[in-house]
């Protein structure tokens, strides 16, 4: 498997990367990164074969889409993918500081959830002017959930539903000006309730089909058998497969820094760095496209391209099967290579 494989979806609309390059970290993520760094990053990712980035208007409150326009405006538009998202209107605020949201040096926009037929149909205009770029190949709801706004979520389900959102959504791609849509989340749960008032092509769900678990596999397989595509974000699970303590944005619990450790001491048995193991677990299931990985310097992209690339015996998988570090149910990588 290579990261530079190309995946066709959404009934040959869309064409993913096998590893795709996630900009919230060239956006500031908890650390900054300087439009030097970003613009290095992003040419190594280029001079790699990965072919498709996603953003949005919420990384690093714009500078996000402002650094993956400057980059993608001087390559052909028809060589790479690009997803960015909706949900959010970001308006002027000079009170915007450093820190916020957890963004290391945002600009000076402040985010505001409407997901409304007619914020919709501004965000993307908006987007676009950022970016730079007439159009927008896949366009993800963004942060919508039970979890994600407790309370709240419903006034925001139902701007989606009977406030027009989706409606804004299927206007977009039969006009032409998106080829794709679908969610960018944290929760499959509400993935699964947009499937039943949208018919949705393809959706990136962060950190819930991963090593550390496997809880969203049913839902999963009902995507195959939809033909529904998944992008799979966050496979490192905010750094705990990638050796640092963190969980879903958070620090993580002990009971998840056992785990961790437990298949990080199984992948040595077999000389597979772990990180390996989690970029390329997603791809196992029929319905991943992609596995999105956040890199911000030329080196983390020739390390994650490396560690996606890297060979893993299928040992390895029944291994952690074994030991019940894994669903037995969830499909491996040497499987899906090995299906005719």
């Amino acid at each position: 498997m290579k990261a530079a494989d190309r995946r066709t979806v959404a009934e040959g609309r869309l064409r993913l990367t096998a590893l795709g390059v996630g900009a919230a970290a060239l956006a500031g993520l908890y650390a900054p990164v300087d439009a030097r760094a970003a613009a290095d990053t992003l040419a190594a990712a280029w001079d790699a074969g990965l072919r498709y980035v996603d953003t949005a208007p919420f990384y690093g409150y714009t500078l996000g889409e402002h650094r993956v326009g400057a980059f993608l405006q001087a390559q052909p538009r028809d060589d790479f993918t690009i997803s960015t998202k909706v949900g959010r209107l970001m308006r002027p605020d000079a009170s915007v500081r450093a820190g916020s949201d957890g963004w290391a040096r945002p600009l000076p926009f402040r985010p505001g959830f409407d997901y409304r037929h007619d914020a919709i149909l501004r965000s993307v205009e908006d987007s676009l002017q950022r970016l730079g770029l007439d159009r927008v190949d896949l366009l993800l709801v963004h942060d919508i959930g039970r979890t994600t706004h407790g309370a709240a979520h419903q006034a925001h389900w139902e701007a989606l539903t009977r406030g027009g959102g989706f409606r804004a959504l299927e206007t977009l791609r039969r006009d032409g000006r998106v080829a794709a849509i679908g969610l960018g989340v944290n929760e499959w749960q509400v993935m699964r309730d947009a499937m039943q008032e949208c018919e949705l092509d393809c959706s990136l769900l962060a950190g819930r089909y991963t090593l550390l678990e496997q809880g969203s596999l049913p839902f999963l397989d009902e995507c195959a058998r939809r033909g529904h595509a998944i992008v799979v974000g966050g496979p490192f699970n905010s750094g705990l497969l990638a050796g640092q303590a963190k969980f879903d944005y958070a620090d993580a619990p002990p009971e998840l820094l056992r785990r961790a450790a437990d298949l990080r001491a199984a992948c040595a048995e077999f000389d597979v760095p772990l990180q390996a193991a989690a970029l390329q677990f997603p791809l196992g299931h029929p319905a991943v496209a992609c596995v999105l990985s956040g890199m911000r310097s030329p080196a983390q992209v020739r390390e994650n391209v490396a560690w996606f690339e890297r060979p893993i015996p299928g040992g390895l998988w029944q291994a952690l099967r074994d030991r019940g570090l894994l669903d037995g149910a969830a499909p491996c990588p040497h499987e899906r290579e090995a299906r005719p």
